[in-house]
């Protein structure tokens, strides 16, 4: 039993975090926070500017890989337009919705109709089930023209996770249509460049030419990046280099500002939990550990024991082997018959574990290529695994 007297105690934080919502997946910061990324802001900006002023705004496709500020940008943007139209007395009104959360064309027209009324924060019931994706359009189409919205941007993250295109269809239709007054306009946000091939040609006729693409961030933009949020910590709980570290790690691997932004509050998390005031450099060595043993956990999420028993045969054999890297089927194969022995299994046919190994390179966790053997030899197989094999064998073993 806790001690009554004790009990405030189960919720101490310390003093390593003063405002840790700057730092959190999600958070849409103000404007002036979002850095290495002016070029792309003024060109949203531009494509909404009609809107500001009661005039249809620019549907703009952007493209560019995780973590580059693309729905940061338009998140931004879209709610500084809204505040420079409410200066012009004119209403605009927007929607984000997360195709990967909301798949299907009548999840998408739900959550559309669920944020405008946020947005606009009209007492209007938005049903969870029981219609259909156009009654909920219309839905949106009817609070549209009762509440006199002079402009409406819908913000389509992922739309490449959409099942069709005929939300984005309705959008370009629906003041032509007749169906709403409101000019109607859509950001649609992407991480694969080839989006724009995939719609329909009527579809892809009625947009405009407006595509931006947003590359990796540097070093340099990363750093500034974490520099604009430090204030999440408590005045010196940072320690030398801890920012600089975090920027030159993201900006080798990924170039993404998202998991530079996680890795800081993560190392931030673990002197916390160690009950220290201080961030350090082997805070960030730990973050960066923990979030790669996560990935590969995510990855194998579902995977039979089997799997796990080939890969863990890969990984041992990488880490004992460190400047070969790739090998053949055939030695993973022993490897893995003695570990699947130990755990009690009967191992799989070699040409099963091949293919497995080869369903394994589909998923990205490993590599495989055809090998000349030299004379005699022919060519063959070689597994190499993607990762860290300590950070393989430690995700495996939890």
């Amino acid at each position: 039993m806790v001690d009554t007297d004790d009990r405030s105690s189960l919720f101490e934080t310390g003093d390593i975090f003063s405002n840790r919502e700057l730092l959190r997946v999600g958070h849409v910061p103000e404007l002036d926070r979002v850095v290495g990324r002016d070029q792309e802001i003024a060109a949203v900006g531009g494509a909404l500017a009609p809107a500001t002023r009661g005039g249809p705004p620019e549907t703009t496709i952007i493209y560019g890989k995780t973590g580059t500020g693309k729905s940061l940008v338009s998140r931004c943007v879209t709610r500084e337009a809204r505040i420079e139209a409410k200066s012009h007395d004119t209403t605009l009104a927007y929607a984000y919705v997360d195709c990967s959360d909301y798949q299907s064309e009548t999840k998408a027209s739900r959550e559309m109709a669920r944020q405008l009324v946020d947005t606009l924060g009209v007492d209007r019931n938005v049903p969870r089930i029981g219609i259909s994706a156009s009654d909920y359009r219309d839905i949106t189409w009817e609070i549209l023209n009762d509440y006199d919205v002079d402009a409406f941007v819908v913000i389509l993250d992922e739309i490449d996770k959409l099942d069709d295109d005929e939300l984005l269809r309705s959008l370009t239709r629906a003041r032509e249509s007749g169906k709403a007054a409101s000019h109607i306009g859509a950001v649609c946000i992407s991480n694969k460049i080839e989006y724009r091939d995939r719609l329909n040609e009527r579809l892809d006729s009625s947009l405009q030419d407006n595509e931006l693409v947003f590359d990796p961030y540097d070093a340099t933009q990363i750093r500034a990046i974490l520099e604009h949020r430090i204030d999440a910590f408590g005045d010196g709980v940072l320690a030398d280099g801890v920012v600089p570290k975090v920027a030159a790690i993201a900006a080798k691997e990924h170039g993404d500002a998202r998991k530079a932004v996680d890795t800081l509050y993560e190392a931030g998390r673990l002197a916390e939990k160690q009950n220290l005031e201080t961030v350090t450099a082997a805070h960030v060595d730990e973050a960066v550990h923990k979030a790669e043993v996560n990935r590969f956990e995510r990855l194998i999420t579902g995977s039979t024991p089997h799997v796990q028993h080939i890969l863990r045969a890969l990984a041992l054999l990488t880490a004992k082997n460190p400047g070969k890297g790739a090998f053949r089927t055939h030695d993973i194969y022993d490897a893995y018959c003695s570990l699947a022995s130990t755990e009690g299994s009967s191992p799989l046919s070699e040409d099963r574990v091949y293919r497995l190994l080869k369903e394994q390179a589909f998923l990205g966790i490993t590599e495989s290529n055809h090998t000349g053997g030299g004379p005699g030899e022919g060519s063959y197989l070689e597994h190499r695994l993607l990762g860290d094999p300590e950070v393989v064998v430690e995700a495996l073993s939890k």
